[in-house]
């Protein structure tokens, strides 16, 4: 796979490494300078470009046509946008991804502006914050389908309302799937006959509508009813 970053901080440095750890290539954009020849040093002089990534016959250079994915990094949202813009409607890149520095600049990366995937650090962050302080002891492993679906873990508490009933009993959420169980260092893959007991750790796939009503039933039973958050 070949990408292309626009924007050499830290969020393209590191993006840089993570590519070449995994066996991608990589070629950086940054037109500062000093930046730019600080990252020569540190990756390779052909994988750092000094130019701005806004302008398209440094683009056309790259082999931009060629790229299976651009990301646009940069700490300024109007840059990131016009990079976008010339990447899916210039150069017909399969994937774009964009950075979002100012939250209120969010409504503006969206499929119209050439952007698949908008990073918003500070939304991400504020969704995680409201998320475990909804959910409780449940931890999110991986998240599914954009965010629609979440692989989750919550160890089954002693007072819980599910302790002692086999998954055939339990009154799961709709779109919820027990995809494992782990107790006492042995991996179960449940049944409709396996019975949850106390301190077991339970792996779902579970609709995030749906993972307060999950974290409900898995959770101490003196816990009021927490409603799930809407999307």
């Amino acid at each position: 796979m070949y990408v292309i970053i626009v924007g050499g901080g830290q969020v393209g440095t590191y993006l840089a490494g993570l590519l070449l750890g995994a066996g991608h290539r990589a070629c950086i954009v940054e037109q500062r300078r000093e930046l730019a020849e600080r990252l020569q040093e540190q990756f390779t002089p052909e994988m750092v470009v000094h130019a701005s990534g806004t302008s398209p016959s440094t683009l056309e250079t790259l082999r931009i046509r060629q790229a299976d994915v651009v990301a646009a990094v940069t700490g300024a949202d109007e840059t990131n946008l016009v990079v976008t813009s010339l990447a899916r409607f210039e150069f017909h890149v399969p994937r774009v991804i964009a950075r979002v520095n100012n939250p209120r600049n969010a409504w503006l990366f969206t499929p119209e502006m050439g952007v698949d995937v908008a990073l918003n650090q500070a939304d991400l962050l504020g969704r995680l914050l409201l998320e475990e302080m909804s959910l409780g002891d449940m931890m999110t492993l991986l998240k599914l389908r954009k965010g629609q679906f979440a692989l989750v873990e919550e160890k089954v508490d002693p007072q819980a309302a599910a302790v002692g009933k086999s998954v055939a009993e339990l009154d799961l959420p709709a779109q919820c799937v027990l995809a494992a169980v782990l107790r006492k260092g042995e991996l179960i893959f449940p049944h409709g006959s396996t019975v949850l007991q106390p301190a077991d750790e339970v792996l779902a796939v579970v609709h995030s509508s749906q993972a307060a009503a999950l974290a409900q039933l898995l959770g101490p039973a003196s816990h009021p009813p927490r409603l799930p958050k809407s999307s």
